[in-house]
């Protein structure tokens, strides 16, 4: 089941680490049709992560895109910074099954990833289970309610 909301893009944010597994995700949702907002960066010359994850997160606090991807060397900076952003809730993911229980048990709205540690493929597959996965609810909604809010 889709997560995808119709006429909200994905929002994509990542620093120079991240930049060239973003263009390969912004590919993969051009062929699926999926709509999306790129906030940067926009080159692979050395950059801040913040920069970009800050404008990338207040446009999902404010439903301007709906879920994010995040994407750094580590996936630690830009997930961190995310997660400082109200109502964000960012997963950092390796593999299938973890992006798979972000959503299922967290109602991830984040996927957070790690350029330098996951190739391009499993990067793929990443993307696509968190944006199939639907949130179960139930005993995890109780959990996720009571992450506070800034």
């Amino acid at each position: 089941m889709s997560i995808l909301k119709p006429n909200v893009p994905v929002g994509l944010c990542s620093d120079h680490a991240g930049y060239e597994l973003k263009n390969i995700i912004e590919g993969w949702l051009e062929s699926q049709n999926i709509p999306f907002e790129d906030f940067g960066t926009f080159s692979a010359d050395s950059c801040d992560y913040a920069d970009f994850a800050h404008p990338c997160a207040l446009a999902l606090e404010a439903g301007k895109v709906y879920p994010a991807i995040a994407i750094c060397g580590s996936g630690n900076g830009i997930g961190i910074t995310m997660n400082k952003h109200q109502g964000v809730r960012a997963a950092h993911c390796w593999n299938v099954e973890l992006a798979r229980l972000a959503r299922e048990h967290n109602d991830a709205n984040c996927l957070v990833l790690a350029a330098r540690f996951i190739e391009p493929d499993v990067a793929l597959a990443i993307v696509e289970a968190f944006l199939n996965t639907a949130f179960e609810g139930g005993r995890h909604a109780r959990r996720v309610a009571k992450i506070p809010v800034q």
